[in-house]
């Protein structure tokens, strides 16, 4: 059964090869209907968060949200499924970093690497591939799959355009191997956390929040700067990146202070274009008291 999911799925990425980006956002359209209107994807759990997060909005509002939430969604799913045969000329004219100069200081001999922390907001999956803007080689961690066969074939598909994909569960071992090697460590981290005891809890959306202790546990431990990854939409199928240093000398801060500093930024982005970011991930299902 793996094996022909496995092949289904690359039949579906032969076909969205053959398809142009204009007839791409069309097969969005549909799918946003199908995904919103027929089978309600995951719709209690999005109006829950957005209720949560927005309890100043009307009704109206956050259905509005909720409608270019599921617009966003569709053309995120059409586009990656889309990125399997892109090239990486194709991969880096839509997905630009609009201010690199600004991170420049930090390709420094005195840092051994930096880690780069984007989010479920905009195309993440374009975000990974185009880290070849960067001047040092990218190391992107994932979950791998249980399929072995789609596994395998997702992560040769998106190294080849240089990113290296490393499964979560070999974190450590990474840091480790690559130590001082001017590495660039992309670690989405956004989502919720599966161990609670580590979890670093802030006050995010005005709601305490359980993050991921992993960012900044290798951050503070090898001293590596921290880079937020702020990914726009600009129009259909373009994206701009934009970079900003959260610490560059993290091991001087307070236990939690770049996590919050994490969680201000992310809200800062969510709050100006709400529909962007991943609002069908049970994003609180962790709460203190449970």
């Amino acid at each position: 059964m793996n094996l022909i999911l496995a092949i289904i799925t690359r039949l579906f990425v032969l076909f969205f090869a053959l398809i142009p980006f204009w007839l791409l956002y069309i097969i969005a359209d549909i799918l946003c209907f199908i995904l919103h209107r027929v089978f309600r994807y995951r719709l209690t759990v999005v109006r829950s968060n957005l209720h949560k997060s927005f309890p100043e909005k009307s009704e109206k509002e956050i259905k509005r949200i909720e409608k270019l939430f599921y617009q966003n969604l569709s053309q995120i799913m059409v586009e990656s499924l889309k990125a399997f045969t892109m090239s990486k000329k194709q991969i880096l004219k839509r997905h630009k970093i609009i201010n690199l100069d600004d991170v420049s200081d930090l390709y420094d001999d005195k840092y051994g690497g930096i880690i780069a922390l984007p989010c479920h907001y905009g195309n993440w999956e374009w975000g990974a591939m185009s880290c070849r803007h960067l001047a040092w080689d990218p190391i992107a961690f994932y979950k791998p799959l249980s399929n072995i066969y789609l596994d395998k074939y997702i992560k040769n598909n998106r190294s080849r355009i240089g990113t290296e994909l490393v499964s979560i569960f070999e974190t450590a071992r990474c840091f480790v191997n690559n130590k001082d090697k001017h590495k660039i460590y992309v670690m989405a981290s956004d989502q919720s956390p599966s161990n609670k005891a580590k979890s670093i809890w802030v006050k995010f959306m005005g709601i305490e929040t359980a993050f991921l202790h992993g960012p900044e546990f290798y951050s503070k431990k090898y001293n590596y700067p921290a880079v937020f990854v702020d990914i726009q939409r600009v129009r259909k199928g373009y994206y701009e990146l934009e970079l900003t240093t959260l610490a560059d000398n993290p091991s001087e801060l307070p236990p939690g202070e770049l996590t919050k500093l994490y969680a201000n930024k992310l809200e800062e982005i969510i709050r100006i274009r709400p529909e962007n970011w991943l609002w069908s991930h049970k994003r609180w299902k962790l709460t203190k008291d449970n």
